[in-house]
């Protein structure tokens, strides 16, 4: 037994050395085994460039000084906040505002970072120094919620457009922050459209910035025409989005500021599917032949479009037209309109890896800077 003992632990120490090598190369494979696993097992980064925030202290100074003369805030004994617009009345969820609720909302979606904005009423309709006192409200409380969570939220600065000095003031004020990524705008800013030379001051801003603008319907055209079925919603806000894309277009816009960025909400709504037209017009209709440098389908990739159209056959439409690179996550977070699980769209729509990788957090994050 002795002798058996002593061969079995008499080994080389060459061949000690060898065994070790081996032991850490089948070590080192199941480690790397392992690390590829968790890599297609863990979902890609995703950012929501369409999410939006009510901050408490604009709500409720809406509720306490006024708001629109069509809209309302109503704080319920329980502090819930209501918006009333004629017979329709819109409890908000605590997640508008509550930043460790919407993390948790978050979590489930598989959701990493939203680009918090202010969405309807804005602030455009109020005089113009209350309007940029709400806007400073607003961003301020974009700013508090990136400083709590800089790695989840970042914020799409509410300009006081209705007065252009005011508003540069404005972006000046949180411009030099790491908090702002962008601008939010409406689609038309009291019926004026988004060409309006008014606002061009604005946008050479941005373009000098690096701040991409996001854009997101508001009064919407033909609103007398789509009172019933939800259609101000459901039709008016594709319509608006398009309308406002051309008016960059055909005004000029986008051939002075050759390198601002602009995100289109809805997928584009109408444009991407009503561009043929409009180019064609630039070719019989004197009232458009000079009102653009180029062909009009040639300013469709000077935007960028989210992902909100509720259909995978018509993103993936979308994407062949504009390229995976110009689309980018989006839900219209936490509106019934929205998406609840945003990347569950993209995933239907049949496209490769790489793709929805940038689809999901790549091209925003380019875009963002985050």
């Amino acid at each position: 037994m002795t002798g058996l003992a002593s061969s079995a632990v008499t080994v080389s120490r060459r061949a000690f050395l060898g065994l070790a090598s081996l032991g850490t190369s089948i070590l080192s494979l199941a480690g790397a085994r392992t690390a590829a696993a968790q890599r297609k097992t863990t979902p890609a980064a995703a950012i929501d460039v369409h999410a939006h925030f009510f901050p408490e202290k604009f709500l409720k100074s809406l509720a306490e000084e006024g708001g629109p003369p069509d809209l309302q805030v109503e704080f319920s004994a329980s502090g819930v906040p209501t918006l009333v617009r004629g017979t329709v009345r819109l409890a908000l969820d605590v997640t508008y505002w509550d930043l460790d609720k919407r993390l948790e909302r978050m979590n489930g979606q598989n959701v990493t970072m939203h680009a918090l904005s202010l969405t309807v009423p804005m602030v455009h309709w109020a005089p113009p120094e209350r309007g940029a006192q709400l806007a400073q409200l607003v961003n301020d409380a974009m700013a508090e919620a990136h400083t709590a969570f800089p790695d989840r939220f970042v914020g799409c600065a509410t300009l006081p457009v209705q007065d252009p000095a005011l508003a540069l003031k404005e972006l000046e004020r949180v411009a030099g922050g790491r908090a702002i990524r962008g601008v939010y705008l409406p689609t038309n800013v009291g019926g004026r459209e988004l060409s309006d030379p008014a606002l061009f001051p604005v946008y050479e801003r941005c373009q000098a910035l690096n701040l991409p603008v996001l854009l997101h319907p508001v009064t919407v055209i033909g609103a007398e025409r789509l009172r019933s079925y939800y259609l101000s919603n459901l039709l008016g806000n594709p319509f608006d989005t398009a309308l406002a894309a051309a008016s960059l277009i055909l005004g000029g816009v986008l051939d002075r500021y050759p390198r601002l960025n602009v995100v289109l909400p809805h997928a584009g709504g109408a444009l991407p599917y009503l561009w043929g037209r409009l180019q064609h017009g630039q070719t019989v209709r004197e009232e458009v032949k000079d009102a653009a440098q180029r062909p009009f389908g040639q300013y469709l990739r000077r935007f960028h479009y989210d992902t909100i159209v509720h259909s995978p056959e018509l993103l993936r439409f979308l994407v062949g037209l504009v390229g995976a690179d110009r689309v980018m996550l989006g839900s219209d977070y936490c509106f019934d309109m929205g998406y609840e699980r945003p990347r569950d769209v993209v995933m239907k729509t049949g496209l490769g890896a790489a793709d929805r990788e940038k689809i999901f957090g790549g091209n925003a994050g380019r875009l963002l800077r985050v």
